[in-house]
């Protein structure tokens, strides 16, 4: 348990991020197994863009950094151009 008010305040905002920070990347991982199941090509090309524009969100908010996102739109536009 905190001691201080300024560590029960930390205990909050931790809390309050940890959630958001999650939320974030539940969402992006279940787009992207939306995206790796999907068989037509017209379909993914509009997901992979709203995937890569969530991704360079999050790597702009520092939710995971700018090496993952790339890596992982890499992924996706090889998968795409593979239909």
């Amino acid at each position: 348990m905190p001691q201080h008010k300024s560590a029960e305040k930390r205990v909050r905002q931790n809390a309050k991020r940890r959630a958001r920070n999650r939320y974030h990347k539940v969402r992006v991982r279940t787009l992207v197994k939306r995206l790796e199941g999907t068989e037509d090509r017209a379909e993914a090309e509009v997901l992979l863009n709203e995937v890569k524009g969530t991704l360079d969100r999050m790597a702009t908010k520092r939710i995971i950094t700018r090496s993952k996102a790339a890596h992982t739109k890499s992924h996706l536009e090889k998968l795409v151009n593979a239909l």
